[in-house]
């Protein structure tokens, strides 16, 4: 597997292999499966992370911080793009080339599809994709499909149902294509308004994979091992009547706790509005906290693996 200096800009470009590959790093930095092990902290010392947000985030920013620190890694990079050289006019590529000359590996979001591929033709040093608009965010489908290879214990023989927005939700697509690889059966929850693209159904037409399409919430969930919540994005609707319309059609009340009960387990990419209430998240099998906290350990294994460390 041949990692070292290698972008992470589109969970398309990574084979069956190479994905399970990744998971079986993470593990390395789990303390569920290693006890703490000191020499995790010097693997990428000497090193220098650039974070560059070119948009708000919380958990994929703190996480990069988090996992970069925790391997040794110093992290410079800005979350404001006003506070930057950008305020005066500076380009995106200018931006990239300075910072270029000053790290290791650049961890970029933006809001604009295409950007981190931009990025990654300019720079010498690896990029990884921490979200490009509506586009791509391959870090996030890493830690979904760790979080259910350790819940599950298998990718394969399994029921994931993905509910709420699909039309706009990036973290649906990839992480449906992602499961593509392995026998796992999927099963789309929206309105007719916010369904599954057609392109993506055709991927999974082609690739044999089976699938189902509901338009209402089932009144069981048997069967299915997980269910992906998602918000219903305010932001992507141009006619507000239709957003009130369709938003609170799929939202998770206490009363989902019956199916908590029989085994369903509760995923969500956060952040959350209204469509889970909190009642559910005491709950063992609601693990949307757990999940995010795997993309600690994700993200240590990418950087430790694109810097060649590991």
């Amino acid at each position: 597997m041949k990692f070292k200096g290698r972008d992470i800009i589109d969970i398309n470009d990574f084979s069956k292999e190479e994905l399970l590959y990744i998971l079986k790093t993470a593990r390395r930095f789990d303390p569920q499966f290693v006890k703490k092990d000191r020499s995790n902290y010097t693997i990428a010392q000497g090193k220098i992370a650039a974070v560059l947000f070119f948009e708000q985030s919380t958990r994929t920013e703190q996480s990069f911080r988090s996992a970069a620190q925790k391997i040794g890694m110093g992290v410079i990079g800005f979350n404001d793009p006003q506070s930057t050289s950008i305020h005066k006019g500076e380009t995106f590529a200018d931006t990239i080339r300075i910072m270029d000359s000053y790290a290791d590996v650049l961890i970029i979001r933006h809001p604009e599809p295409g950007s981190a591929k931009e990025a990654a033709d300019i720079a010498e040093i690896p990029v990884i994709n921490a979200g490009d608009g509506s586009n791509q965010h391959p870090t996030q489908t890493l830690l979904d499909l760790y979080t259910i290879l350790k819940e599950q214990g298998t990718l394969d023989g399994i029921k994931v149902a993905f509910m709420g927005d699909l039309k706009y939700g990036r973290t649906v697509h990839a992480l449906s294509i992602a499961l593509s690889h392995f026998k796992v059966k999927q099963i789309f929850i929206s309105h007719q308004d916010l369904a599954m693209p057609k392109e993506y159904i055709e991927i999974l037409k082609k690739r044999g994979v089976a699938y189902e399409i509901l338009t209402k919430i089932p009144d069981e969930f048997k069967g299915i091992n997980f269910l992906y919540q998602t918000r219903v994005q305010k932001e992507r609707f141009k006619d507000l009547k239709a957003f009130n319309k369709i938003k609170d059609e799929f939202i998770l009340g206490k009363e989902f706790l019956s199916q908590l009960d029989k085994g369903v387990k509760l995923m969500h990419p956060l952040p959350r509005i209204n469509e889970m209430a909190s009642e559910l998240d005491s709950h063992q099998n609601a693990i949307y906290f757990s999940q995010a906290r795997n993309g600690l350990y994700v993200r240590e294994a990418l950087l430790a693996l694109v810097l060649g460390r590991i």
